[in-house]
């Protein structure tokens, strides 16, 4: 007949110290900074291409209808509005 598996005891493993040097908490500052500053660049980006695609959508309508204004005029509004609350946090 086939053996049976045993649980075995594994011992546990040391904890890794902490790094204490001085470069890397230089390097985790530096991290932490441009982290923040990345999130800063996104919101500016996000300003910038909602209200791009928007002035594009209205470029791109040579000879607008009332329909097209009125879609144009809802999306603007809707931009606006998104930026408003990305830049309200």
């Amino acid at each position: 007949m086939a053996e049976k598996r045993q649980f075995q005891v594994v011992e546990e493993l040391p904890d890794q110290p902490e790094p204490s040097d001085a470069a890397t908490a230089a390097l985790m500052l530096a991290l932490k900074a441009l982290s923040q500053k990345a999130i800063a660049a996104i919101a500016d980006l996000f300003m910038l291409t909602t209200v791009g695609s928007a002035f594009w959508l209205w470029w791109s309508t040579p000879k607008p209808d009332v329909f097209q204004i009125t879609s144009l005029t809802i999306y603007a509004l809707f931009v606006l509005a998104a930026n408003w609350i990305v830049r309200r946090k």
